[in-house]
């Protein structure tokens, strides 16, 4: 357990900006895929200029990079417009968005996963609390596992293409 320490940092965040921070810092750790649950791509977090630079170097300094999206209600996304989703449309063969099937929204966690090794994760979705770690293979490889089983029960809708997402 030590040597895993050596290799990342674990902290806990409770507010909005330190949220926003932790995004960014989880997606600088990834070297091909980020990973995201979210309920309504949080507006400040996963639109904000850094985390926006952060993917876009990360998918033109990797060929095989692949950043997915499950969205559990996209409603406020698609009403506000979103940067995250218009950067997602350009660069479609890299970025890829899906609505939770309904029977899986009952999810409450919310969480952004680097390369199977780095996660931020909070347990409601609604509230900022949460953790962050950089290197924890173990966690993230659980929550990956979770995220590709409803990743794939949630295929891409006619009606989401149509409206962009």
């Amino acid at each position: 357990m030590e040597q895993a320490r050596e290799k990342g940092r674990r902290w806990v965040i409770s507010t909005r900006e330190e949220m926003r921070q932790a995004v960014i810092d989880v997606a600088r750790e990834a070297s091909r895929k980020v990973s995201i649950f979210t309920h309504d791509l949080e507006p400040g977090i996963y639109d904000d200029p850094d985390f926006l630079e952060v993917i876009k170097r990360l998918i033109l300094s990797q060929a095989y990079s692949r950043i997915r999206v499950l969205i559990a209600d996209p409603t406020r996304a698609i009403k506000n417009g979103n940067t995250f989703v218009h950067l997602g449309r350009r660069l479609n063969t890299y970025i890829e968005f899906r609505h939770v099937r309904e029977d899986l929204r009952t999810h409450a966690e919310s969480f952004c996963i680097a390369d199977e090794t780095a996660l931020v994760y909070r347990l409601q979705a609604n509230r900022w609390e949460g953790i962050v770690d950089t290197y924890e293979p173990a966690v993230a490889k659980l929550y990956g596992t979770m995220f590709d089983e409803i990743w794939t029960a949630s295929e891409v809708e006619m009606e989401f293409r149509q409206l962009g997402i």
